[in-house]
């Protein structure tokens, strides 16, 4: 695995698909996709991260970046940790900003970067933690049935159907997913569909074929999921 060397902010444009291959940094890194979607994986797990999102990725920790549409990935770099795992926070107006300024401005004084970093900082710390992570499994059996979900996320196969194919009870896959995943396998699935309706948003869907697609009972059930998670409509998502 590479050590990439950051000593400062970076602004990368990353085209549909593209994808930065597992790395690891010696400072602290935030990663906020100003247009587009990334997708950002640990070992522990994937999160999909909208514009309004961002990532904070302690030092040390391996991760790779997928984008999904074309997407413009900042970051930030910092020595003092906010965090001490990799986490996915709201990105209000001001730290956008802020993340704006310091990755695009290349006639900042010493003086004023240190002070927009600090607020950069103080906006982190106050800054809202949103359980986005989608765990990756490792008993094969839950990871040959999350691989048939993930490739149709409408699936309404249940979880004792889904084991007959893999090979396991229901009874086994169920500890499975508490004890790999840390969540129900119906709490899984809603994780999944609402990761794959943002892939699905990006590349312009109609709200309504979204919902479908990702298997929601109705475009309101989807609506109000997609609302209580990401603190937007999927309309006003796709559009803004």
């Amino acid at each position: 695995m590479e050590r990439q060397i950051l000593t400062g902010p970076t602004v990368r444009p990353l085209e549909h698909r593209e994808r930065i291959d597992w790395h690891d940094h010696a400072v602290h890194q935030l990663i906020h996709p100003l247009s587009g979607v990334l997708r950002v994986s640990t070992a522990r797990g994937s999160w999909v991260v909208p514009p309004n999102r961002a990532v904070w990725l302690p030092a040390g920790v391996p991760h790779a970046h997928q984008a999904n549409g074309p997407t413009e990935m900042r970051s930030l770099i910092f020595e003092v940790a906010v965090r001490n795992e990799p986490t996915v926070l709201v990105v209000g107006p001001l730290l956008r900003e802020v993340i704006r300024t310091l990755s695009e401005d290349p006639d900042l004084t010493a003086e004023h970067r240190h002070h927009l970093e600090q607020v950069a900082l103080h906006q982190l710390r106050r800054a809202e933690a949103l359980p986005l992570l989608l765990p990756a499994p490792a008993d094969p059996r839950l990871v040959q049935l999350c691989d048939l979900l993930a490739t149709d996320p409408a699936d309404e196969r249940s979880l004792r159907e889904l084991g007959r194919q893999v090979g396991a009870s229901e009874r086994t896959l169920s500890r499975l997913f508490r004890a790999e995943t840390g969540f129900t396998f119906p709490q899984w699935r809603a994780q999944l569909r609402l990761h794959h309706a943002l892939h699905l948003l990006a590349a312009g869907r109609p709200v309504t074929r979204v919902a479908v697609d990702c298997g929601f009972r109705s475009p309101s059930a989807f609506i109000e999921a997609f609302r209580t998670v990401f603190g937007s409509t999927p309309g006003r998502y796709r559009d803004g």
